[in-house]
C-alpha cells in the first residue's frame, strides 16, 4: 500500500471516528451514563463489602478493589461497541457506507478509536472515583500509566470481540443478551473483587486460567506492587499474551463479518 493510499485510509478513519465522537458530544447523557455503573460498582463494594472481605494489600480493600473495577469497566464497555454496530447493521448505515469512496478499514478502525477514547474517559474518571474514596498507587507514575495503559488494550482487544458479536447478531436485543452471557462470567468468576482462594475448587480452575483473572492481577501489581494477591510480573506477560491471541482472532472474524452485512 503507497503513502497515499495510507494517508487516504488514515484521514476516512478519522473522519468515521469523529462522527462516532459526534454522537457522545451532542448527547453527552449517553457518556456520562458509561460511567455510573462502574461508580456504582466501586461505591457497593467499597462500602457494602468492602469491611467484609479481607485482603493482604497494601491499604486494603479499597487497593485491591479499584484494579478489578477498572478491569470489569474495560471489559463492559464495549458492550456499546456490540450494540452501536448491530444498529448501524440493522438500520443500513453500514450498507451506506460501504458503497460510499472511502477504505473499507475505516468504519471498523473509526468505531474501535472512537470507543477507546470513551473508555479512556470512563478509566480515567473511575480512577478519580477511587481516589475519592481512599485509593492509592502504590507502585510510582509508571505503574499508574501501565495500569491503564494495560487496561484500555485489554478493553480494545474485548472491542474487536465486541464488533464480531454486533456484525454478526445484528438485533440489539440478541446483542445485549449475548454480552451479558459472555462478559458476566468472565468478569464476576475472576480475582476482579474476591480473592480466588475464596471460591471452591471446581471454580478456582476456571477463574485462575481465563484472561480477565490474568489482566486485573497485571493491573494490581502495576498499581500495588508485589503484594500476595497481585503475585508477580508474570502475569503482565500473561495478559500481553492472550491481548495479542483475542485480536488474532476476531478482529478478522470481525472484518469477514463487515464484508457480509447486506
Amino acid at each position: 500500500m503507497s503513502e497515499q493510499s495510507l494517508r487516504w485510509a488514515g484521514n476516512d478513519a478519522w473522519v468515521i471516528t469523529w462522527r462516532n465522537l459526534t454522537v457522545w458530544r451532542r448527547v453527552p447523557a449517553y457518556l456520562v451514563f458509561t460511567v455510573v455503573q462502574p461508580t456504582i460498582f466501586t461505591l457497593l463494594f467499597r462500602y457494602v463489602f468492602g469491611g467484609a472481605i479481607p485482603v493482604a494489600v497494601p491499604g486494603g480493600y479499597v487497593n485491591y478493589l479499584l484494579p478489578g473495577v477498572i478491569g470489569q469497566t474495560a471489559a463492559f464497555a464495549t458492550m456499546a461497541t456490540a450494540i452501536s454496530l448491530a444498529i448501524e447493521a440493522q438500520k443500513g448505515v453500514i450498507d451506506r457506507l460501504r458503497v460510499m469512496p472511502i477504505a473499507r478499514s475505516a468504519v471498523l478502525l473509526g468505531r474501535l478509536l472512537a470507543d477507546g477514547f470513551r473508555m479512556l474517559v470512563t478509566l480515567l474518571v473511575i480512577v478519580a472515583v477511587g481516589y475519592a474514596v481512599g485509593f492509592r498507587f502504590h507502585n510510582g507514575v509508571g505503574g499508574a500509566l501501565g495500569m491503564i495503559a494495560l487496561a484500555e488494550a485489554f478493553g480494545l482487544a474485548l472491542c474487536c470481540v465486541s464488533m464480531f458479536i454486533g456484525l454478526a447478531l445484528r438485533q440489539e436485543e440478541a446483542v445485549q443478551a449475548f454480552g451479558l452471557i459472555w462478559l458476566f462470567p468472565l468478569t464476576f468468576v475472576s480475582s476482579a473483587f474476591v480473592p480466588l482462594a475464596s471460591m471452591p475448587g471446581w471454580l478456582q480452575a476456571f477463574a485462575v486460567n481465563q484472561p480477565v483473572t490474568h489482566v486485573i492481577n497485571a493491573l494490581r501489581w502495576m498499581a500495588l506492587g508485589d503484594t500476595p494477591l497481585s503475585h508477580n510480573g508474570d502475569n503482565l506477560w500473561l495478559s500481553i499474551v492472550w491481548i495479542v491471541g483475542i485480536i488474532a482472532v476476531f478482529l478478522p472474524l470481525a472484518v469477514r463479518a463487515y464484508r457480509r452485512v447486506s
